[in-house]
């Protein structure tokens, strides 16, 4: 357990911990105020966070995706090796992409700025991260052999030193991307917000005569590992197994799971889990714990604001060069593809021991990098986010077209169309893709975009749940399949692929799984989504019995 909480009172530490968080808040409106790309405006694919001097997490914004909570604390920890806390001084911005020291592939940048008092005392850390429009190679997507095929990998390096920006970096990203405006329009945007989130922690802490943001830290911890363990005592001690088969390249590879609970802790162990792949699905160890985490935060306490101490009662391990434990050279960009589907596998293994709590497997957020030259000669390379069905849950049904398990939102159609030269030609919800149950699973979405730009586009597919659909639970049934085609015709969904001008690509979403024996489900539910076109009427039939 944790020290320091003798010093707060309940209430004093709760208004604290809120203001912590309305921090990151801020921080987070900065970022998608001055960024360029609508990955970050529009999408929310970002992370902030504040981190005490030793490098404990202490809070991170409400928006932010959640896994990053297992990334943060690693990633700063690698920084300080590079750049001990007594080399640091005001103004100064670190940064990398590195997969194994970030978030798991180097789409993603991690920015770091220490924050000193005005004593020139360091307090702590701010961090965010964002998903970066381009770091060149071959793009965002599945189809690199190598890590050195993904783009420009960069150390831990110095972004700005003592306020000044470090040119020669920016002019290196500069030259080895698509898109040097937005990229680079990003980065300064991270630079932004954290020199704001520094000033508002230094502000706080006066406004309440906080000296050393450690004493509130380890309280704010030692509250969240206390409530964090008592949740996991809800969950009947044991040891509990899940093995599932996933869609990897040419053959469907296996993912391994033991959760042993005992009293306020929990062992995750991925071993079993088959081996790394020639294609960019493989997952770093970073983005597996994070996944982990996440995964019994969802189940135990999902209101607790997320902070370090909520992970303490958590261990994870997977073997090294397992899918679930990549090392280099092999490649991670689309390492979400198999990631996100740890969630479902943890649930899965905890099905009878926490039934209460676990969300039937869902049909999963999709990815589409779209590369290309704008009508008005702009560069373009972005990305599509599209979201299958939720799983059911016990007593409830799954949100329909609801991303998980990560939480980024789709580009507005108007603006989407804007920023690309594309036309979205239509976007309709799937009948019948929900898995069937007494609580439905969400139902997937189909959207078609047409290359209108009068020149040649290449997208890049990272499609999962396309061999093995999201099961439901205690007799429900499976969502659809996840399918994706080019002018009709289907297409590999982990593979780059031309968009010749008036071409048209279909994303089929995947469907969540249902939960409960369907002859269950209330009457007017199965109205109800027959009104919405939901569900179809030989559906109803099928898989309800329902007869007008």
């Amino acid at each position: 357990m944790l020290g320091g909480s003798k010093e707060f009172d309940a209430v004093s530490l709760g208004i604290l911990w809120d203001r912590l968080v309305s921090i990151t808040d801020e921080i987070e409106s900065t970022l998608v105020r001055t960024s360029f790309s609508t990955i970050v405006s529009e999408s929310y694919d970002l992370t902030v966070v504040i981190l005490d001097r030793e490098g404990h997490l202490v809070a991170q914004g409400s928006h932010s995706i959640p896994v990053f909570i297992g990334t943060a604390p690693r990633t700063l920890k690698y920084m300080l090796q590079k750049f001990p806390p007594e080399t640091l001084g005001p103004g100064d911005v670190i940064c990398t992409n590195d997969p194994w020291m970030g978030t798991g592939h180097m789409f993603d940048i991690s920015v770091m700025r220490p924050v000193f008092s005005k004593a020139n005392v360091l307090v702590g850390y701010t961090m965010s991260i964002t998903h970066l429009p381009d770091v060149g190679g071959i793009g965002f997507g599945a189809s690199a052999s190598e890590i050195y095929h993904e783009g420009l990998r960069l150390p831990i390096v110095k972004l700005a030193e003592n306020g000044v920006i470090n040119e020669f970096l920016i002019d290196l990203i500069g030259l080895n991307v698509r898109t040097p405006e937005s990229t680079i329009g990003d980065l300064q945007a991270n630079i932004t917000c954290n020199e704001v989130g520094g000033r508002q922690l230094l502000e706080f802490m006066n406004e309440y005569a906080i000296d050393d943001l450690c004493s509130l830290s380890d309280a704010i911890r030692s509250q969240s590992e206390l409530a964090m363990g008592q949740k996991i005592k809800d969950i009947k001690n044991g040891s509990y197994y899940n093995s599932i088969l996933i869609e990897a390249v040419d053959e469907p590879i296996t993912l391994n799971c033991k959760v042993e609970v005992k009293d306020e802790k929990i062992d995750i162990d991925f071993a079993g889990t088959g081996g790394c792949v020639a294609r960019g699905i493989n997952v770093p160890f970073c983005y597996t714990n994070a996944m982990s985490l996440y995964s019994i935060k969802c189940i135990t306490i999902p209101s607790l604001p997320n902070n370090e101490g909520a992970a303490r009662p958590i261990s994870v391990s997977a073997p090294e060069g397992c899918l679930l434990n990549a090392q280099p050279p092999f490649p991670t960009g689309a390492r979400h593809a198999i990631g996100h589907f740890v969630p479902g596998l943890i649930f899965g293994a905890l099905e009878e021991a926490a039934s209460d709590k676990i969300q039937a497997d869902n049909g999963m957020i999709d990815l589409l990098t779209v590369q290309g030259t704008h009508p008005d000669g702009r560069p373009i390379s972005t990305i599509h986010f599209v979201s299958g069905g939720f799983g059911a849950l016990h007593g409830l049904d799954g949100r329909d077209c609801l991303p998980g398990p990560s939480n980024m939102a789709t580009v507005p159609v108007e603006i989407w169309e804007s920023i690309t030269g594309m036309s979205v030609i239509s976007k309709k919800m799937i009948p019948d893709s929900g898995g069937a149950g007494e609580f439905r699973g969400g139902a997937g979405q189909e959207v078609t975009l047409r290359n209108d730009t009068g020149k040649t586009m290449t997208v890049l597919s990272m499609g999962n749940r396309t061999e093995f659909p999201a099961p439901g639970y205690n007799e429900g049934k499976p969502g659809a399949l996840r399918e994706h085609q080019i002018n009709g015709e289907r297409i590999n969904p982990k593979g780059a692929h031309i968009l010749a001008p008036m071409d048209t690509i279909t994303l089929k979403q995947a469907g969540g799984g249902g939960i409960g024996d369907p002859s269950k489900r209330a009457k007017n539910k199965i109205e109800r989504d027959l009104s919405l076109g939901l569900i179809s009427k030989e559906g109803a039939e099928r898989d309800y019995g329902y007869k007008e």
